[in-house]
């Protein structure tokens, strides 16, 4: 698990999020916290907006898959590892339509998949981990996402 995670450590995450990947501006991504839940990212519903005046879906996923790509650039800074992150494979499921600002989560990985994944990259030159993130509304479930990342040399 990772260790506390200052403000300062969540405004580079921002900062890197924003200059690599500029869709982040125009979708109005925040990192707002990384606590006991894990790491959390906010975008809001105005610029993320359908046609049926809910979130669009490819928000959705891009706020799931950022928010997990989010999680192992921090764990990568924890253990002071510069590595290139992509992702491998993903899986989503919309179980409801999002209808506010939303928030993404994701879960911190184990300690024991953080080795393996280490372990593998040091040996091979590349490692996997798979992450799991969601958006809740009013405490039900609206979107379940699970990607597999690797890690590169950068």
């Amino acid at each position: 698990m990772l260790q506390p995670v200052d403000d300062a450590i969540l405004k580079d995450l921002e900062s890197s999020l924003h200059r690599d990947i500029p869709l982040t501006r125009s979708m109005g991504l925040q990192v707002i916290e990384c606590n006991g839940h894990g790491l959390l990212i906010r975008a809001p519903l105005a610029p993320n907006i359908n046609h049926a005046a809910t979130a669009f879906g490819g928000s959705l996923a891009a706020a799931t898959t950022l928010v997990s790509w989010g999680m192992l650039w921090l764990v990568l800074k924890q253990v002071d590892r510069d590595a290139r992150i992509v992702i491998q494979e993903s899986n989503i499921s919309y179980l409801r339509p999002v209808t506010t600002d939303f928030i993404a989560r994701c879960q911190y990985p184990s300690e024991a998949q953080v080795t393996k994944m280490l372990t593998t990259f040091e040996r091979h030159g590349k490692g996997r981990i798979e992450l799991q993130s969601d958006i809740y509304e009013n405490n039900k479930p609206c979107v379940g996402f699970r990607g597999r990342f690797v890690i590169l040399p950068n």
